[in-house]
């Protein structure tokens, strides 16, 4: 059986009220991600939009409260072994607002996919809109990216970009970065459950799909 023949296990991990989780649940649903199965949703606190979501959804939950542990290494070492229980063949970070354990990075390398509200490498880290909004650029976005070991640093799968008016307000350029996100996100998970992304070094090729070739 081909990659793209058998069904592509998907965990996400999220931190807030899920709106890209949301956004690739919508599209599976539509039949825009092909040959997937969501099993797993985690969520580094309690009480997240992301968490009802996916219990609505009927998707298994994993709620590992980050405050509840005594230190970083230990939750690391909670999440690391959780996630491996599921074996997931793709890990979604949408909204997860945590640096991952490099030898959690490394032991998905490949099949840990990011969204980052920012057209990458520009504005890495936290609060990429407002950094954009702050520096007076005329042009933002969004990046999908395989994770690394760095910040926002992985291979780049897509970005797409807007333009930002002089006189837009962060609330703005927020929310169109978020609908950017959504397209992509959904445009990326299926080009991955489909077999179509190939790493090869700082780039990520495209292939074509079944139907092109």
């Amino acid at each position: 059986m081909s990659f793209s023949e058998r069904v592509c296990r998907i965990a996400v991990l999220a931190s807030g009220r899920g709106s890209n989780f949301r956004a690739v649940l919508e599209a599976r649903a539509a039949g825009q991600i092909q040959n997937s199965e969501c099993i797993a949703l985690f969520a580094d606190r309690k009480d997240t939009g992301a968490a009802r979501l996916a219990r609505e959804h009927s998707i298994d939950v994993v709620e590992l409260d980050f405050a509840s542990y005594s230190n970083r290494a230990e939750y690391d070492q909670v999440l690391h072994t959780r996630l491996q229980e599921y074996a997931p063949d793709l890990v979604l970070a949408l909204g997860y607002m945590r640096i991952l354990d490099r030898e959690l990075v490394r032991s998905l390398a490949g099949k840990l996919i990011n969204i980052h509200p920012a057209l990458l490498p520009a504005f890495p880290g936290m609060h990429a809109q407002r950094q954009a909004v702050e520096y007076g650029v005329r042009v933002a976005g969004a990046t999908v990216h395989f994770v690394d070991e760095g910040v926002d640093t992985g291979p780049i799968i897509l970005q797409k970009a807007i333009e930002i008016n002089p006189f837009d307000d962060l609330v703005r350029v927020e929310q169109a970065i978020l609908r950017l996100e959504h397209r992509l996100i959904v445009e990326a998970t299926d080009l991955y459950c489909s077999g179509r992304l190939q790493i090869d070094g700082r780039r990520v090729r495209i292939l074509p799909s079944l139907q092109q070739s």
